[in-house]
């Protein structure tokens, strides 16, 4: 058995690729120490401790109690006194190891769903007797605002505990047949939503053939879950699954939010950090995972500041964990349904119908994959077409030649990426060259690739196969057409905005479904001294602003949606600020 997580080495906000972790049945077979096992388990100074005692609570446990149950929510950090607390984890199998034992005064306990309030995923057993600290989440945030040098430990520390435990496999456990289409897209869900998970094959494994004895699942009930409080799911979505494991949060209908984010790409969750940490109530919501498309790119090396490039989902990842420690409150998988723009304040519907009020909206939906118009695609998105390249689908296509279809930067970056795991890459391009669609440093990479070869002035004109893909039908330069044996397909040919949700709203859209801003927006001109104060990132609507990909006219690069997550919170600050004056005024 393996618990499957990422490879990339980015420390330590996205879990490496963990070496081979063998069922333990008691904790002697614990793991030896960690590299850094230093900073997952450091012990507060005493006059640390003095400080952190002014944002907790004291608290006392007695031997046997348990400080939190994986699956159940944590009450906070508990920073420890006197006496001793023992985190076990627990792979969904009845097996249990020893992770760390607390026994130091100033040793504090949890991960980093503490900032988000979310249920634990290992149990916590008093063995003797505990007098400690709690932190509840908000106490926890306003410490590490207040106290920096003690909140960069405790975050490092929160950090790399979730990795130690992505690398252990505890969590939730998946099982069924190997590269069974929905558990898939449940092991990419929990990888982009950075949750610890265990993958086991239901045709090979005796315990998982044991399991499945006991519960006796039809094929359809395939892939079972079974997450850390016991519960069994039978072929669950994402939102079922998430809704298990305690990842949506109870939106308070009363409460009105200061900005809701809808989207939780680069832009959407630069948004989040800048409206957090300036004091703002933020929500940020999102269908899927954090990062949006720019969250599955295997390796970005043109974003500022990184000059030996980042994984998408490490960029992404350490964005969403820094937007948590500001405060902002983040609802994954949650579905935007509609805006209501009638009314103040504006509303937010869920596709669970429930309602979220807000002064300000921020559109940063991004964009949704475009699909080629090839007959039997639907069919085979569940057994050999995919829209992005993880280690997941690396190791899906890791014997053969793949066939990736797409010649901008998404494409050029999963082409690198897959190179470097399958025999051969096959890429096929539209136009004569990659000159006018990707960025130079990508197309010499490419080019140096021996496996990669480039097919230009192709376009698709078929999918064929009968369980899974076979081959692909073609038309090449010239009218030429012909077939291609492949089983595995990658798509990454642009998108398109997702924007059905605003129809109800009134939104100004482009001729191709992008949102307009300011100038762009039909009728609108310059601003004079009369006129209304210019708001670049606003649309039609007041009160609502787009950003990111979304946005009409928008450059359509990481650190172009980033700098627009940042700049909507100016203006999001003048227009409350505005708001406010014009009640005071008429008082």
């Amino acid at each position: 058995m393996r618990p499957e997580s990422s490879p990339d080495s980015d420390p330590p906000a996205l879990p490496p690729e963990p070496a081979h972790v063998a069922a333990a049945d008691t904790d002697a077979d614990a793991e030896p120490p960690h590299p850094r096992h230093a900073q997952m388990f450091p012990v507060l100074a005493e006059a640390q401790i003095e400080r952190v005692r002014r944002h907790g609570s004291l608290v006392h446990f007695t031997q046997g109690d348990m400080l939190y149950r994986a699956g159940s929510l944590c009450p906070g950090v508990f920073v420890l006194l006197s006496g001793q607390v023992e985190i076990i984890g627990r792979d969904g199998l009845g097996h249990a190891r020893s992770i760390h034992t607390y026994t130091k005064r100033g040793e504090f306990t949890s991960d980093v769903t503490q900032l988000s309030n979310k249920p634990a995923v290992v149990d916590a057993h008093v063995v003797a007797p505990v007098e400690a600290v709690l932190l509840r989440p908000e106490e926890l945030s306003a410490l590490m605002i207040r106290e920096a040098d003690i909140g960069e430990t405790i975050m490092r520390a929160l950090i790399l505990r979730r990795v130690l435990v992505i690398e252990r496999g505890h969590g939730v456990v998946l099982l069924g047949p190997a590269g069974h289409a929905r558990l898939v897209a449940l092991q990419n869900f929990l990888r982009r939503n950075v949750f610890p998970s265990l993958v086991i094959d239901a045709g090979e494994d005796p315990e998982a053939i044991a399991l499945l004895e006991r519960l006796t699942p039809q094929p359809e009930d395939f892939p079972l879950v079974i997450c850390p409080n016991g519960t069994v799911l039978r072929n669950p979505d994402e939102r079922h699954l998430a809704s298990c494991l305690g990842l949506i949060p109870d939106f308070d209908p009363t409460f009105v939010y200061d900005v809701v984010i809808v989207g939780a790409g680069p832009a959407g969750l630069a948004a989040g950090v800048y409206a957090a940490s300036e004091g703002l109530s933020v929500a940020v919501l999102d269908c899927r995972a954090p990062g949006g498309q720019a969250g599955s790119s295997a390796r970005i090396e043109n974003f500022f500041g990184f000059p030996t490039g980042i994984s998408g989902q490490a960029l992404v990842s350490r964005a969403y964990v820094q937007a948590q420690k500001f405060g902002a409150i983040f609802g994954i998988p949650c579905e935007v349904r509609a805006l209501h723009c009638e009314r103040s304040p504006l509303v937010v519907e869920l596709t669970d119908e429930t309602r979220i009020p807000a002064r300000t909206v921020v559109i940063a939906t991004g964009a949704e994959y475009r699909r080629p118009a090839v007959d039997d695609l639907a069919r085979f998105e569940s057994c050999g077409v995919y829209y992005w390249a993880t280690p997941i689908e690396a190791k899906l296509c890791r014997k053969g030649p793949v066939l990736l279809v797409g010649g901008g930067n998404s494409a050029g970056q999963a082409a690198v990426f897959l190179a470097s795991h399958v025999d051969h890459v096959h890429m096929f391009v539209r136009g004569a060259s990659l000159e006018h669609s990707m960025s130079r440093y990508l197309i010499e990479r490419v080019r140096a690739l021996p496996n990669v070869t480039l097919h230009t002035g192709m376009a698709l004109l078929a999918l064929e196969g009968g369980a899974g893909l076979e081959r692909v039908r073609y038309r090449g330069a010239g009218g030429i057409e012909g077939t291609m044996t492949a089983q595995h397909l990658f798509v990454f040919i642009g998108a398109d905005p997702n924007t059905a949700w605003l129809r109800d709203c009134g939104v100004a859209l482009d001729d191709k479904g992008f949102v307009l801003t300011d100038a762009d927006i039909p009728g609108a001109g310059p601003s004079d001294g009369a006129g209304p104060p210019v708001r670049p990132l606003q649309t039609s609507v007041e009160g609502v602003f787009a950003i990111g990909d979304v946005r009409s006219g928008s450059t359509k690069r990481v650190a172009s949606a980033v700098g627009e997550g940042a700049a909507v919170v100016a203006q999001i600050h003048r227009l409350l600020a505005g708001r406010t004056a014009q009640r005071t005024a008429t008082a």
